[in-house]
């Protein structure tokens, strides 16, 4: 029986007001637009945000702690290199967002889509996932390490020398994702749907010697 595919609900958007964005703490901002602004090197902590869209908003190096999203689409913008550790994600959508080095350890999402994303070398390591889509990102040497998951989707993309150590992989589908080079741990194999020249390289991977 062909298991269901559960994909993430998208963010609730309508009559978004026009505003200008800033950064300071304990700050909410709800029903608003943004575009353009460049706020890297900058420093806040409980950054509330619901029912906004973000368009070319660049945060590079940013440190934003105890972060909290709701209903948020972030379009074009470019978050790289920026920590986000312990943050909260709730119907967010990520679309052409350059996220290279983005630290998103230890943060909570839940109905979040990634959408052709530039996201190599960021870190998603003990994240809690509770549905949750990859679609044509690029996702080379990132971190997926110890991640608790549900509902997990991963289409079109490039997966190269990602790290999967002690995350369960029951149930999760590489086929239509690329890698040369893969990190998954053995025990966690079993239930995980590849094609058969991702099988071995993944074979290869283990040290198995394949004649």
């Amino acid at each position: 029986m062909k298991k269901k595919i559960v994909l993430p609900v998208p963010p609730l958007l309508s009559a978004l007001e026009p505003q200008d964005f800033y950064l300071e703490e304990e700050l909410l901002f709800e029903g608003a637009f943004f575009e353009g602004g460049d706020y890297s090197y900058d420093a806040c902590k409980n950054l509330i945000l619901k029912q906004c869209h973000f368009k070319k908003v660049t945060m590079q190096k940013t440190r934003l702690s105890q972060w909290e999203c709701q209903n948020v689409l972030f379009e074009n913008c470019d978050f790289s290199n920026l920590e986000c550790f312990g943050a909260s994600f709730h119907r967010v959508h990520f679309k052409q967002c350059k996220l290279t080095g983005t630290n998103f350890a230890e943060s909570y999402f839940r109905d979040c889509t990634f959408e052709d994303c530039v996201a190599n070398f960021a870190s998603f390591s003990n994240t809690n996932l509770r549905t949750m889509l990859f679609r044509q990102c690029q996702l080379n040497d990132s971190e997926f390490y110890e991640m608790d998951w549900k509902h997990l989707s991963l289409q079109e993309n490039q997966l190269n020398n990602s790290n999967w150590f002690h995350t369960k992989l029951a149930t999760l589908d590489f086929r239509t994702n690329q890698f040369q080079k893969i990190a998954l741990s053995f025990e966690q194999l079993r239930g995980l749907t590849v094609d058969q020249e991702q099988s071995l390289v993944i074979a290869a991977g283990l040290g198995l010697v394949i004649d």
